[in-house]
């Protein structure tokens, strides 16, 4: 069997192969609520093979949300809406995972399919975005600076947040500290020049999370609870491999499973070279750096490119989404390319496994 195609165990929770899929934004929500576009969209890639499917950034407040339309997990009536999409994912045989959020200074922007840039006004359904500082993101009204209460909601947002995702069915949590969004925020420099015991020292800069991940564990003792990274911020001065490293080591020290690395999307003057499996790189340091498992992202594209990056032991797991996007049962294309002649293959499409 190849690598990619074996089952991973992530603490009580068995994922049947290694080929996932990676949280993409809909912007197609109402109120934060998820719907009938959510539900095919995510239950499609557990039906195309997928091992497991993280629902999109998910705001755990109201304020947290990037754009009006972003799904949400900080009321009741939203996690009850999560229930049925959650039930669709597991009974097609993946694991369904939600990758919990605040956008921070970024949040209250228009969505991509706006023809307007930048922040959404109070008048037309926006509101004043947080951060760590009171810098701007290029582009973006600046923000609030976020006081010690406010922060302690934060973190008992997060805690409700996971233990509502836990009770819509949701096997897997995943903490976002990526892409520029609050708790990257404050692990940077670039965007973190806080004076008190959120700023400064690497140790502080983290605090927040690492308070995030004790309150979302202690809600949530045997749930796989994974971080997302932006390894580096592809900018002089800013947040690094070497500090994402330290940083997933005190992560796993507090409980958490799996270190997602990706990069980028703190500032608008990253300079940031692509290419097939770019960020692969940034994965495998973190993997034997912080001693914690990993998956790697980043124009992954092929059963062959995946299985090599494992079989590398550059990561534990692979992530895709624009190649999910381009084809729903990638996963069942990855297994015949490989020559699997997998089990994730639903028996109404077995016809087709073989030409």
């Amino acid at each position: 069997m190849s690598q990619l195609f074996s089952p991973l165990t992530v603490r009580t929770v068995e994922v049947r192969n290694r080929l996932w899929v990676a949280p993409m934004c809909q912007y197609s929500s109402q109120d934060g609520l998820p719907g009938d576009w959510h539900h095919v969209h995510l239950a499609q890639f557990a039906s195309g093979g997928a091992g497991l499917v993280m629902a999109e950034a998910t705001a755990v407040v109201p304020e947290g949300r990037i754009t009006p339309e972003d799904t949400g997990i900080w009321n009741d009536e939203q996690r009850d809406a999560w229930a049925p999409i959650v039930a669709s994912i597991r009974s097609r045989g993946a694991v369904a995972a939600i990758q919990l959020a605040h956008a921070g200074r970024k949040a209250s922007t228009f969505s991509p399919f706006a023809t307007e840039r930048g922040t959404v006004p109070g008048d037309r359904g926006g509101w004043q975005p947080l951060a760590p500082s009171a810098l701007a993101f290029d582009g973006y009204d600046r923000p609030v600076e976020l006081d010690l209460a406010r922060i302690d909601d934060l973190v008992a947002a997060f805690a409700a947040a996971a233990e509502r995702s836990v009770a819509a069915g949701f096997e897997v949590l995943e903490i976002h500290a990526a892409h520029g969004y609050l708790l990257h925020e404050f692990l940077s420099p670039l965007s973190n020049t806080r004076t008190d015991a959120y700023g400064g020292p690497l140790e502080n800069r983290a605090r927040l999370l690492l308070r995030i991940i004790d309150a979302v564990r202690a809600v949530a003792p045997g749930t796989p609870l994974f971080v997302r990274f932006s390894a580096t911020d592809w900018a002089d001065g800013g947040w690094d491999v070497a500090e994402t490293t330290v940083v997933a080591g005190w992560a796993r020290e507090h409980g958490v499973d799996l270190v997602d690395v990706s990069s980028g999307g703190l500032v608008a003057h990253q300079s940031i070279t692509t290419g097939p499996g770019y960020q692969v790189p940034f994965a495998r340091e973190v993997r034997r750096g912080a001693a914690v498992p990993v998956s790697a992202v980043g124009e992954i594209t092929t059963g062959a490119q995946a299985e090599e990056i494992l079989a590398a032991g550059d990561a534990d797991a692979v992530m895709a989404g624009r190649e999910w996007l381009r084809d729903p049962h990638f996963g069942l294309r990855a297994a015949t390319e490989l020559g699997e002649d997998a089990a994730i293959w639903p028996p109404q499409y077995v016809r087709a496994r073989r030409h």
